[in-house]
């Protein structure tokens, strides 16, 4: 079948919008285009075993077991009908076609029906009904000829996906939520499959992939069709898992009409409630949202983390609240499958992420913990920039990490990173915020480009040598050290330092504390130089008051605090014959990791502050991954003869204007 009839067959089912135009939403016309779709692709495909599953219904009829296995069977598919209506007989009782419509649907497996569910296909067929429409699309939907002889799987996959597009597009907030751009998946698919291509050639294979975020199912079929398209006889099976209902309609039915299985796409959330626990998978791909918060789930989530540990899916880290992006490739890394002795095995993960999952969160935060545990574990092959304006809800700039735990011999302990962000054609019409796209010779450009990284980092005279660079995976690690200074002081009796004296709490504290101040107010005007020189001070002016000096040591360090005056100049004060660290000078460091952190200090910070130090009991190791920085291209600024010559030329275009103006 050539793409002119797929066009043809998903132009007449979306003529229904024709129908439904004033009554419908234009946003909404796919809530009722793709159910109906679904249903009439169903009825096509058990209608040559409609009679067998008849004669079945009928033998165990008034028995009391379980007919789902036989009436499968029957079908000779994973769903099936007990009904004897059709959606023609429907049509032609109009007057009684939404009550034969919920019978005829009522008539499904389970799993079918609960598809139909989702799309909440009863409020449509009521909302059809009262608006009297009802008959006329079920009978748009009869003329459809959705039969596997005439439209093979793969083929209705390609019109079903072309529906989920249009019904996409008529909603920005659909598009952005539940719908990755297909170029950005055909690249994306090209990167993590390709370097398999040899062994997916081979026959008899069979892979399986899964997304935890499906969505609508575009990357799954994306995957499929690329490895059927190395190897038409290849076996996929795909997987995935979708919270949004609708989307999750849209996928499972996407399953069923290409003959996949679609218990496969689970319900729920990913986090919580894994629908493919224990599973593992050759492949996982997927576009989990930006910044999402996960505090719905942070129960589940946190129990994982501290009870579960190695045995969970958590534990290297958790990252902020608000963003559970770094939780869904924690995800999708606990689904790999191992390499065995032989080197056999393992998975490929592709995944989406904005910049922050980059460089987020310092040394010791969750998001830094999941990249070290990440890098340290070499799982991650390459990052590659995409363009800006790639996507319909957001205009910020993407990235591809693509990890795997069977990196080839000369990728190991490396990483790529790949920029990609000129490599895209601007877009006929805009759609939301998408204003660009990837272009056929783009994806291939990036998709060779990918496969020759190491060469084209390491040869200066390779056309996209600027373009690539690979780093060690220790190159992303650094340590943060704590410098610190010795606090030194002044002492001081003035109307300021007296006024933080008298608020002192232990000083507030004392039976006579008005007295205690009023008598270290005699001293107004006075300084010292060190601390025992004031306390000797301070503590005669009491006694001549005809007061005792209080004692203990919150009361000593209050004395201190308040009538010491920090001075570059000043006393260093000692803690157990230490220099105490003053914490309103204390700075941080990070030291690129594996250099020596004393001899960074002796080089890059003594000869500024001759006397700091690094407290080592605070040092802690962090990764981060800036990848602008490492692409930063320096432009120097125009000349200012240049800037001038240029501003002098539109002042005097200026003039002539306004001289022709004044004419």
């Amino acid at each position: 079948m050539n793409s002119s009839k797929h066009t043809e067959l998903a132009n007449h089912a979306w003529s229904v919008a024709d129908l439904l135009r004033g009554d419908y939403k234009q946003s909404d016309y796919g809530k009722v285009i793709l159910p109906f779709t679904v249903l009439r692709r169903l009825e096509c495909v058990l209608e040559p075993t409609r009679e067998k599953v008849a004669e079945t219904v009928a033998r165990f009829e008034g028995q009391d077991i379980d007919t789902d296995h036989f009436l499968r069977r029957a079908s000779g598919h994973s769903f099936y009908n007990k009904s004897d209506l059709t959606l023609k007989k429907i049509a032609a009782d109009p007057q009684n076609a939404a009550k034969l419509l919920q019978i005829y649907v009522g008539g499904f497996s389970d799993n079918a029906r609960e598809v139909l569910d989702k799309y909440e296909f009863a409020q449509q067929i009521k909302k059809l009904d009262g608006a009297n429409l009802l008959y006329q699309v079920i009978g748009k939907f009869t003329d459809l000829d959705l039969h596997p002889e005439n439209v093979p799987n793969h083929n209705m996959g390609y019109i079903f996906e072309e529906l989920i597009r249009r019904f996409a597009e008529q909603s920005n907030e659909t598009a952005g939520e539940h719908f990755t751009p297909r170029e950005v998946i055909k690249l994306m698919v090209n990167l993590l499959i390709a370097p398999d291509g040899d062994a997916l050639s081979l026959p008899g294979v069979v892979r399986t992939v899964m997304d935890p975020a499906c969505g609508t199912g575009g990357m799954l079929s994306a995957a499929e069709e690329h490895i059927r398209a190395l190897n038409p006889d290849a076996t996929v099976e795909v997987y995935g898992q979708e919270l949004n209902a609708e989307s999750w309609a849209i996928c499972r039915s996407d399953l069923m009409i290409k003959g996949q299985d679609p218990e496969n796409i689970a319900f729920g959330n990913s986090f919580s409630d894994d629908g493919h626990a224990r599973e593992k998978f050759d492949y996982l791909l997927a576009n989990p949202p930006f910044g999402v918060e996960w505090k719905k789930v942070k129960e589940d989530v946190e129990y994982e983390h501290k009870h579960l540990g190695e045995a969970g899916r958590f534990a290297a880290g958790l990252p902020r609240i608000n963003d559970g992006s770094l939780l869904f490739l924690q995800h999708m890394i606990s689904k790999m499958k191992p390499v065995d002795a032989s080197g056999s095995g393992g998975s490929r993960i592709a995944i989406v992420f904005n910049g922050s999952p980059l460089f987020t969160g310092a040394a010791g935060s969750g998001e830094s913990e999941i990249r070290r545990w990440i890098l340290e574990n070499d799982w991650l092959e390459a990052i590659v920039a995409l363009p800006d304006q790639l996507f319909y809800n957001t205009g910020i700039s993407t990235y591809f990490w693509i990890l795997t735990n069977r990196k080839a011999p000369d990728h190991k302990g490396k990483v790529v990173l790949l920029d990609a962000r000129d490599q895209w054609q601007k877009m006929r019409k805009s759609l939301g915020d998408k204003r660009k796209e990837l272009g056929k010779q783009h994806i291939a450009d990036l998709t060779r480009l990918y496969a020759e990284a190491m060469e084209a980092a390491a040869n200066p005279e390779h056309a996209f040598h600027g373009k690539v660079k690979v780093f060690n995976n220790e190159d992303f690690g650094y340590q943060r050290i704590t410098v610190e200074r010795p606090l030194k002081l002044r002492f001081e009796v003035t109307e300021e330092t007296l006024t933080a004296l008298s608020a002192a709490k232990p000083v507030r504290k004392l039976a006579e504390a008005d007295a205690f101040v009023a008598a270290v107010r005699t001293l107004l005007g006075s300084s010292w130089a060190t601390k025992s020189e004031a306390l000797i001070a301070l503590k005669d002016a009491v006694v001549a008051a005809g007061r005792l000096w209080p004692t203990g040591a919150p009361f000593a360090k209050a004395v201190r605090d308040t009538v010491g005056i920090r001075d570059p100049e000043g006393e260093v004060q000692l803690v157990k014959g230490e220099p105490e660290p003053d914490g309103e000078l204390r700075d941080y460091e990070n030291v690129p990791l594996g250099e020596d952190v004393e001899a960074y200090l002796k080089r890059e910070v003594h000869p500024h502050v001759p006397d700091a130090w690094i407290d080592h009991t605070k040092t802690k190791v962090g990764y981060e991954i800036p990848f602008t920085r490492h692409f930063y291209m320096y432009e120097p600024p125009r000349p200012l003869a240049e800037i001038d010559a240029e501003l002098k030329a539109l002042e005097a275009e200026i003039q002539t204007l306004l001289g022709d103006v004044a004419e």
